[in-house]
């Protein structure tokens, strides 16, 4: 079995779960923190839409230099909107599925480096990327949001099985 084969019926099961949480976000309460050096509400959820395109990014390039030198960073895309949030997800989504489809092993092992200021934070596989950085990220900031959402009175999707707020 290929990567690609392996690791698709995850990326359709997370990216779903995903799309779910982020549906649920108030727009009203984008400002709000559970502490100060939180994530507002919005800012979270801007991260969340956006994570997938860094997949998209790792299997198109061999870098990412996250404060390039006699450069600067790209400015994210900020969604104000549920339906700007929602589109800024799902066009990640199908771009990073995409390119899943379309990667052979030997894309997926290439090396693939981070960089801050010409210096090499780290280098692994890009498959490593993808599933550490890309997919556990996205699940990590997806459990933050449903607190966010629990503290906020806004019912809770039913993620890996039922939530307090639905059955699965």
């Amino acid at each position: 079995m290929s990567i690609r084969d392996a690791l698709l019926p995850e990326l359709d099961q997370e990216m779903d779960r995903t799309r779910r949480t982020l549906e649920r976000v108030p727009m009203d309460r984008f400002d709000w923190k559970p502490h100060e050096r939180s994530f507002s509400m919005g800012a979270l959820a801007n991260h969340l839409a956006r994570l997938l395109g860094w997949g998209t990014d790792t299997l198109g390039n061999e870098s990412l230099d996250l404060a390039p030198e006699g450069g600067q960073a790209a400015e994210p895309t900020v969604a104000r909107t549920s339906e700007e949030l929602l589109a800024l997800f799902d066009e990640g989504a199908a771009a990073f599925r995409k390119a899943v489809t379309e990667a052979s092993d030997e894309a997926f092992l290439a090396p693939w480096t981070l960089l801050q200021g010409g210096k090499e934070l780290f280098t692994l596989p890009r498959i490593a990327v993808i599933r550490n950085l890309i997919l556990n990220h996205l699940v990590h900031h997806r459990g933050q949001m449903t607190v966010y959402l629990r503290l906020n009175d806004v019912p809770v999707p039913a993620l890996y099985g039922p939530s307090a707020d639905e059955v699965a």
